[in-house]
């Protein structure tokens, strides 16, 4: 697992995915909720990953996850992705996620995960990553 709390963070990988935190996806007290979190991530990690496998790709595991602090409804959120191994049939990617709060200004990771996806063929059965 890349290191999750570093001296200087600074974001691994490409930006896939930017949202704002709304009210809907909090709880009572104004922090979202982590299993919206884990779906922007799922989101995030499968534009990347189909891009790479050339068509559609189907999440399989979610391994290694870690919630760092809360994010306030209003936070700006912001998902890298990071390929970290490509097999003959999935690919194996890091998706970061960093908050900027518009109140204090502070930047800072809220969590990682590593995803795996299949490449699947339209009838949803398992089909070869193109060679690169």
């Amino acid at each position: 697992m890349i290191e999750l709390e570093q001296e200087d963070p600074i974001p691994q990988g490409d930006l896939a995915l930017q949202i704002t935190a709304l009210p809907r996806e909090t709880n009572g007290f104004g922090d979202i909720f982590g299993g919206w979190l884990v779906a922007q991530m799922d989101l995030a990690g499968t534009a990347m990953a189909s891009r790479i496998a050339g068509g559609r790709v189907a999440t399989v595991a979610i391994d290694r996850m870690a919630f760092l602090v809360p994010v306030a409804v209003g936070a700006q959120l912001s998902f890298y992705t990071q390929t970290l191994e490509i097999g003959r049939s999935s690919i194996q990617m890091m998706v970061e996620v960093w908050s900027d709060d518009p109140q204090s200004g502070e930047w800072r990771k809220v969590t990682e995960a590593v995803f795996v996806f299949v490449a699947i063929d339209s009838s949803g059965r398992t089909r070869a990553v193109p060679q690169r």
